[in-house]
């Protein structure tokens, strides 16, 4: 069994660091998860190249984490939302692949005359395919990363080194961008999972709320594990 982590996690096959905050570092988070690496799942294969090509290998590393115990399952990038129809069908367990999939409920919380904005990691790989495949709605502002930027270069690159601030304040430019472009957004969502570290300064930035696979996350956690309270009874005897 996994000792009590609820979260199974399917992560990329990379080199590049995992710093607090990433999906992929398991101090992120207050509660326990568990992870499999999908060999041959490179940034380069996922983002620029075709991910349902890998769909087997996704479903086998799922369904070990299942075996372990894991209650759902869910995904560190969000091009992998073109696996959610797949992933859902073979794993029997809740599935979230992408943050995209947060598009429609944040959309609904926003005053008239708002619209939420994505911020990805490369707007030429994001297809409507992918869009189409999270529900977001048509017509949804999309705003890249710099392709010649520190953070593209090391996530979609893989290097083994990470500048953190170069990265930070490359993304804090395209997230500027992005409002200059669109002043309705009313909130953003950061496509890519390796962003989130750096989500509370790009939110400071722009002036709006900032949501990331984190936050989705944290929501999927929440319904397979609701938190028990001091009045609640107690678990019937097993």
């Amino acid at each position: 069994m996994n000792g009590g982590a609820s979260v199974g996690i399917l992560m990329l096959d990379t080199q590049f660091p995992r710093i607090p905050g990433d999906i992929g570092n398991a101090a992120s988070f207050s509660f326990p998860v568990q992870y499999r690496i999908v060999p041959g799942a490179t940034p380069e294969a996922i983002v620029r190249r075709d991910p349902t090509l890998l769909v087997q290998d996704f479903i086998a590393a799922g369904r070990d984490l299942v075996v372990m115990g894991c209650d759902g399952i869910v995904t560190t990038c969000g091009f992998l939302t073109l696996l959610q129809a797949d992933l859902a069908k073979a794993l029997g367990v809740p599935v979230a692949t992408s943050a995209l999939m947060q598009t429609p409920m944040i959309a609904a919380t926003l005053p008239p005359g708002r619209h939420v904005s994505i911020l990805t990691i490369s707007a030429d790989d994001l297809s409507p395919a992918h869009l189409a495949a999270a529900q977001v709605p048509e017509g949804t502002p999309v705003m890249g990363s710099d392709p010649n930027g520190a953070f593209a270069r090391t996530i979609l690159g893989d290097q083994p080194q990470l500048d953190v601030e170069a990265c930070r304040a490359d993304l804090m430019a395209a997230a500027e961008r992005l409002i200059q472009a669109h002043p309705q957004t009313g909130a953003v969502l950061l496509e890519c999972t390796n962003m989130v570290p750096y989500a509370a300064d790009i939110s400071r930035a722009i002036g709006r709320p900032v949501f990331s696979v984190h936050t989705l996350l944290t929501w999927f956690q929440a319904g397979l594990r609701p938190q028990r309270f001091a009045e609640d009874p107690p678990d019937p005897p097993v």
